[in-house]
């Protein structure tokens, strides 16, 4: 199967459903990941979120930021906190009219693909990956990784099988042998690693110029109805980021965060060690929002032209970034 028929196939569909966006009365539904501990799951699980916007916040799951897209195109979800720059960038692409608001976490350690273990393969025998079958959640942070590994490695995306699948579904293929390469982040990730290796760390990746960071998205739409929400919303998590970064609240938000993710304590304190959450300075600055992350998605977005992957990018990617309601954050 091509990859662009699956990633235009499901950007069309999102397109196509876009314009219910409109809060219902009291209440607002806001998407996230499972296995992916994050300071916010504190507000969360306490109530705060609801308490700040003075309405019942609804939380859904989702296995890959694409399927956020769709949700947030439908009207089903209104905010997707820590969606992938990728799958953001996918849907911003085919015309969907999403909004970047805030940096949600960086993390170049915890997403990567891994070579089963059988095949001992690393970086100096990447050339051998021709022929090897590949899983790969596809229009996703861990298939723009990908595609830079490979062509980092001069490996020919037409010499690979590649097959679409969630991180979790990849993670049980590379375990059972049904697939020799797999790529995905989080506990899917660390499963993965117990049956393989990686072919470049974080930092090697980072001097590549691969990064690795998620967002809070929303439709515009919904922000220029609902401005003083969206900013009361990045408020709130703002502070249980402030108070994670500072360690004055680790002690208590661990095991809260940790049963919320569905992870034990243990491996919930390792993967969120490999977690950078930028202060609300940070994030506004040139190095964030202000100005790197526009040219790091037209980036993302021409790589995935030149694979084939989608039709085309957009001249620019500035006007999907808001940065107003967390300019109003740093204000509250």
């Amino acid at each position: 199967m091509k990859l662009k028929t699956v990633l235009m196939g499901a950007a069309a569909s999102a397109t196509l459903m876009m314009g219910a966006t409109s809060v219902a009365a009291q209440e607002i539904t806001v998407g996230y990941f499972l296995e992916w501990p994050m300071p916010y799951q504190y507000a969360k699980v306490n109530g705060t979120y609801d308490e700040a916007l003075g309405m019942t916040v609804n939380w859904v799951s989702f296995d890959a930021g694409t399927a956020m897209s769709a949700a947030m195109a439908s009207g089903d979800v209104q905010i997707s906190v820590s969606q992938g720059v990728p799958p953001f960038v996918v849907a911003a692409s085919a015309g969907q009219d999403l909004q970047i608001l805030d940096v949600a976490v960086s993390y170049a350690e915890n997403d990567n693909c891994v070579v089963a273990s059988t095949l001992e393969i690393d970086k100096d025998s990447a050339d051998e990956l021709a022929g090897k079958k590949v899983a790969v959640p596809l229009g996703t942070a861990a298939h723009y990784g990908f595609l830079r590994q490979m062509e980092h490695f001069g490996v020919d995306l037409a010499s690979l099988d590649i097959v679409d699948m969630a991180p979790p579904d990849g993670a049980a293929a590379l375990a059972q042998g049904a697939v020799d390469m797999a790529c995905g982040w989080g506990g899917s990730l660390r499963r993965m690693t117990e049956y393989g290796n990686v072919l470049l760390t974080g930092a090697e990746k980072e001097e590549l110029g691969i990064l690795v960071f998620d967002v809070t998205s929303a439709p515009a739409s919904f922000v220029a109805e609902n401005p003083e929400l969206v900013a009361k919303f990045l408020a709130v998590t703002a502070e249980a980021n402030a108070a994670w970064n500072d360690g004055s609240g680790v002690e208590a938000m661990l095991p809260v965060i940790a049963n919320d993710a569905g992870m034990d304590e243990d491996a919930t304190a390792e993967t969120m060690a490999t977690f950078v959450f930028p202060s609300v300075e940070e994030q506004l600055s040139d190095a964030w929002l202000g100005a790197a992350a526009p040219t790091f998605m037209k980036g993302v977005a021409d790589v995935f032209v030149d694979s084939g992957s989608i039709d085309s990018a957009l001249d620019s990617y500035a006007g999907n970034v808001n940065t107003g309601p967390l300019a109003t954050v740093g204000d509250m």
